[in-house]
């Protein structure tokens, strides 16, 4: 619940995909999907709150190691963001192909 904590007061990214996972899930009730496509749904959002919670993980260890730039800190963080990206396109892909 810490981790949980830290992440909504330090990570602004973090707090709009809850807010974004909380209104589309929402809303998913309100779609005339299978239960399954619920879920499906519901989940694609999930991941990526998951994903956005190993990227500032990563990006706080990093960020702990020291403010100088090397090759390998710039690495990891733009690795760890281009989850965060992929996840999002995940997602997206997931509810163009069940609502579309």
């Amino acid at each position: 619940m810490k981790g949980l904590s830290a992440a909504w007061k330090h990570e602004a990214a973090f707090r709009q995909e809850v807010v974004l996972l909380s209104l589309l899930s929402a809303m998913t009730f309100t779609f005339p999907v299978t239960r399954l496509e619920q879920l499906a749904l519901i989940g694609s959002l999930v991941l990526v709150v998951i994903v956005e919670l190993m990227n500032s993980a990563v990006e706080a260890v990093v960020d702990r190691i020291g403010p100088d730039w090397h090759e390998l800190s710039g690495r990891a963080k733009d690795i760890g963001s281009a989850a965060v990206f992929v996840s999002l396109a995940f997602a997206g892909l997931t509810w163009f192909v069940i609502l579309i």
